[in-house]
């Protein structure tokens, strides 16, 4: 029979795979719902589009991997009851969220839940509170750059259009659509798309230490292994591709009427910003950036082009993944305290 922490990490390692599907049935959906939206692609072609660009953005970077694995909790404070917590959290959030049709942050979910059960266990000092500033301030500052690089594209597109048919310019926005969906894709992958990686990888850095390899352990931060990025790219483009279309249909048609200039505008945008967050080792959210895109396309035409109901629905969600994945976190901690 296996050795008891070797069943927990086989635990923490399914967990995270449904972490990732979870991941795919919201954040990664928000990366194509625009092209959907504004009949650019087709449903399957969007999720297509999905599937190759995640896996291609999850193996080329790392960086919020380890940001996520080795930066929140002090490494005294990681072990596999704050692992589990805060995955459960998560799970449990995004699946009802997702239900609801709500977009959220899967990542900020993540990070709530990690530092709470980590409060649970050790106290605050189990934080690395210079790192979670960081993560919480991307909170305010991703959206705002979203909505104001969107903006400010959209000016500037009308502006350097304004002569051209609207016809014409629906033909080359349509084709521009699919690069700006594919690119946001990509981005998807090497950020919010790190998050399973980043777990299984913190699992197994725990998992060594706990029998004693240390070298391996060490090594496993050095390189992470193929098969952890190729089976977290594999969980969240399957959760897109069969779970995704309430979260699509929220985002690419209610918040506010797209067409493709506008879909291509808040893809590109919030792609933008996600990728340099990525660069950066910065977990920002895909919900976050698409949406806040969306409704700075939105304002281009007029304030009231914007549903801000929905939209307000949408940032009610957002707030309150915080304090749920948060209490969550520390309540599924503490309960695991009590058994193990």
């Amino acid at each position: 029979m296996a050795e008891p922490s070797l069943w927990l990490l086989l635990s923490i390692i399914a967990l995270a795979i449904g972490f990732g599907v979870v991941n795919g049935f919201n954040d990664a959906a928000n990366a194509i719902a625009p092209a959907v939206g504004t009949r650019a692609l087709s449903p399957r072609n969007a999720l297509l589009i999905a599937v190759v660009a995640n896996m291609a953005g999850a193996a080329t970077g790392t960086a919020v991997a380890r940001t996520i694995g080795k930066g929140i909790l002090a490494p005294e404070a990681i072990t596999y009851v704050t692992v589990i917590a805060a995955l459960a959290a998560i799970i449990i959030w995004g699946t009802l969220a997702t239900y609801l049709g709500m977009p959220i942050s899967l990542t900020h979910g993540f990070v709530a839940g990690l530092a709470a059960a980590g409060v649970a266990e050790a106290g605050g000092e189990a934080v690395v509170w210079s790192i979670l500033g960081k993560v919480l301030s991307a909170v305010v500052i991703a959206p705002l750059l979203g909505f104001a690089g969107a903006f400010l594209l959209m000016v500037a597109i009308f502006w350097v259009f304004r002569r051209t048919a609207l016809a014409k310019l629906r033909v080359i926005f349509s084709r521009l659509q699919i690069l700006a969906a594919a690119f946001i894709a990509y981005a998807h992958g090497k950020n919010d798309g790190q998050m399973p990686i980043g777990i299984i990888a913190m699992a197994l850095v725990i998992y060594y230490q706990g029998i004693g390899q240390l070298e391996q352990a060490a090594a496993v931060w050095d390189q992470i292994p193929w098969w952890v990025i190729i089976v977290s790219a594999l969980a969240i483009s399957f959760g897109t591709a069969v779970g995704g279309w309430r979260v699509i249909r929220t985002l690419g048609m209610r918040v506010t009427t797209l067409r493709p200039v506008r879909g291509f505008t808040a893809q590109a945008s919030a792609a933008a910003v996600i990728e340099t967050a990525s660069h950066l080792g910065i977990p920002v959210s895909t919900t976050h950036c698409i949406s806040s895109a969306v409704m700075g396309v939105g304002s281009t035409k007029r304030l009231s082009a914007v549903r801000w109901g929905v939209a307000g629905n949408i940032v009610a969600a957002w707030v309150l993944t915080f304090p749920i994945c948060g209490g969550l976190g520390y309540l599924i901690a503490w309960l695991l305290g009590i058994f193990f």
